[in-house]
């Protein structure tokens, strides 16, 4: 995150905290699970906010990793899920085949698009063979600030950019859905299912 993004969820982390706490995410939860590979256990919650979707994955059953670029929604996510949570940014990840899943929900957004090839680069090394990435950023294209944050939008077309300039990902599913979050369901969000390829690990 950049500092006005950062600066930002260090003022509002406990609204965000209570903000998306309580949002009922199982229909995403339907679409990526199945897709992690038959033993997987373990998954990534990449930008992991409220631990929200920590909290379900471990009820699940799922060994889970978590990390958030703000160190106070951090704290606050690890006090919910009863574990650590890093303080960590995209472009620092260096994991490698470490994760069966990666769930990035509303976090790889806050990524310039400049830096998004190398950080899904990073991603895709940190997946398992056949693992399975989960994103979503607001619908639309281009860069832009709203109330103090920056923020990515993607679409189809944007995606297909993207990943031709990323080695090791490859596109499994895209759809759109409205925000889950009590009236503003208007809002349009762009989902995407991504796989990895032989080539995510050849300049390791």
């Amino acid at each position: 995150m950049d500092d006005d993004t950062t600066a930002y969820y260090r003022a509002n982390a406990a609204a965000f905290f209570a903000d998306t706490l309580g949002v009922d995410m199982a229909p995403l939860y339907a679409r990526f699970l199945p897709l992690i590979p038959v033993g997987g256990q373990k998954i990534l919650d990449a930008g992991c906010g409220s631990g929200r979707d920590t909290r379900a994955f471990l009820d699940r059953g799922y060994t889970v990793t978590a990390f958030d670029a703000s160190a106070e929604l951090a704290a606050l996510a690890a006090a919910h899920v009863g574990q650590p949570v890093q303080v960590l940014r995209f472009q620092d990840l260096e994991w490698t085949q470490a994760f069966d899943g990666i769930w990035a929900c509303a976090s790889l957004l806050h990524v310039p698009a400049t830096e998004l090839p190398d950080v899904l680069s990073r991603l895709a090394r940190a997946l398992r063979p056949g693992g399975v990435l989960y994103a979503s950023f607001k619908f639309g294209s281009g860069e832009r600030e709203y109330h103090g944050r920056r923020f990515t939008d993607l679409d189809e077309a944007g995606l297909a950019t993207l990943l031709s300039q990323v080695q090791g990902l490859t596109g499994l599913d895209t759809w759109t859905t409205g925000d889950r979050r009590p009236g503003r369901e208007s809002e349009r969000w762009f989902n995407a299912l991504l796989t990895t390829t032989a080539d995510a690990w050849s300049n390791i």
